[in-house]
């Protein structure tokens, strides 16, 4: 695969989770919704990554800020806080035994508005892919 197929399996993975994440949104699946946001963020740091590396698989890791630093992405502090904010999503979402903190918090207002960051930073790593 070349760098660039590498890519574009990355981030249009991205883009149909994306379509699914609106899908949950939409039908109240507010904690999957956040789960699958996170999910988009990975895959597009992943792409990243694939350009950053030359084409180097990406390690099969969740944590946005490992990935964001073996890209050499260089966050701010606020990017960074987000990033730690998003990382909680996809462990609450696989443990049952935490999943109640993300159901608690997961309710429309808060869901609206961190979808809304997380298609914003996604925007922005795909403009990085380019």
């Amino acid at each position: 695969m070349t760098v660039e197929e590498h890519i574009n399996h990355w981030l249009n993975s991205a883009d149909n989770d994306l379509k699914a994440a609106e899908n949950l949104f939409n039908s109240g699946n507010y904690d999957w919704c956040l789960f699958i946001g996170h999910l988009i963020l990975e895959k597009a740091l992943k792409a990243l990554y694939v350009r950053t590396s030359g084409n180097k698989t990406p390690p099969k890791i969740h944590n946005l800020l490992k990935l964001s630093e073996l890209c050499n992405l260089g966050l701010n502090s606020e990017q960074a806080k987000y990033f730690s904010l998003i990382n909680k999503y996809q462990i609450e979402a696989r443990y049952p035994e935490i999943k109640s903190e993300l159901y608690r918090i997961a309710t429309l207002e808060y869901t609206k508005e961190n979808f809304e960051k997380i298609k914003e930073h996604f925007k922005w790593l795909k403009s990085l892919n380019i």
